[in-house]
């Protein structure tokens, strides 16, 4: 009798582990869709929110402050200072508990505060924690809210950093989604993943988990909710949603911008998870 590959292998040991550490708690690929369509609304109205407000520069630029703890001095700038220091807040309150919020910044705050829950582990746990973070800041900063914002400082530079705080957490959650949608894939074809994971092929795993007409539907999408949900609505008539020819300065966001958010950002790095989540699936 022939003995088992090491693919069949694989594949029975991830079936018993499936079972063990992700009973069926109601991940599927209609809840993943249903989510990511509804982080597309988070998004486009955060943008929004932070396009209100101008550049406001200085509080990107780096300043010498004062380490809570060692009392060294840190040259950290006012927007990132604002996002540490809102983190640890939202630590102690347990927001980082649940799987789909990664923080920017990893806090040693202990969970003290909110009651507790018990969070579903959807994830598998070698994977659980792959995430683009620094990828997702070096955009925001350095090339996205340079389309989103127009020149000026107005000094409200607290409610700026709160509107940056908002972008770059749905961002976060969105993009590094890709570990459940990872999941669902692989759950959906454990034999035919289970080989090209266990050989490495990055290729080939990119070429099972790219839909070129999906992500065109998406990115259009994106682009119309832009234009709807960024319009000034009266009561005098009817709401004109507009369309490509409509000028993208009558709009409170571009939905050019949000198109080219989701072509150049957040699809490729929501697929790097993706990618990076199952070459770990099988540890």
């Amino acid at each position: 009798m022939a003995e088992p590959s090491l693919h069949t292998y694989l594949f029975f040991c991830n079936a018993i582990a499936l079972l063990l550490v992700s009973p069926c708690l109601g991940l599927g690929l209609d809840t993943v869709r249903e989510f990511l369509t509804r982080e597309e609304d988070t998004i486009v109205f955060s943008l929004i929110e932070r396009a209100k407000h101008p550049l406001n520069l200085p509080a990107y630029e780096d300043h010498a402050c004062f380490g809570p703890s060692s009392g060294r001095r840190r040259n950290d700038s006012f927007a990132e200072l604002f996002v540490r220091e809102s983190e640890e807040i939202q630590a102690k309150a347990g927001r980082y508990q649940s799987q789909e919020e990664i923080p920017f910044f990893h806090s040693r705050v202990p969970f003290t505060l909110a009651p507790p829950y018990n969070f579903t582990t959807d994830l598998y746990p070698a994977a659980a924690s792959i995430n683009v973070n620094d990828a997702i800041w070096g955009f925001y900063f350095n090339e996205l809210l340079p389309l989103l914002a127009k020149n000026g400082d107005d000094g409200n530079y607290a409610v700026t950093a709160a509107s940056d705080l908002a972008c770059l957490q749905a961002l976060s959650r969105r993009i590094n989604y890709g570990r459940y949608v990872a999941e669902v894939k692989f759950r959906g074809d454990q034999q035919r993943y289970t080989a090209l994971i266990s050989s490495k092929d990055k290729d080939a795993l990119m070429t099972l988990l790219t839909s070129e007409a999906q992500e065109d539907v998406v990115k259009r999408r994106v682009e119309k909710k832009a234009m709807v949900f960024g319009q000034d609505v009266t009561l005098d008539g009817p709401t004109e949603t507009g369309d490509k020819n409509t000028s993208q300065s009558s709009f409170k966001v571009a939905p050019s911008v949000v198109y080219k958010l989701y072509d150049q950002w957040v699809i490729p790095l929501t697929k790097k998870v993706e990618i990076e989540y199952l070459l770990h699936r099988l540890d």
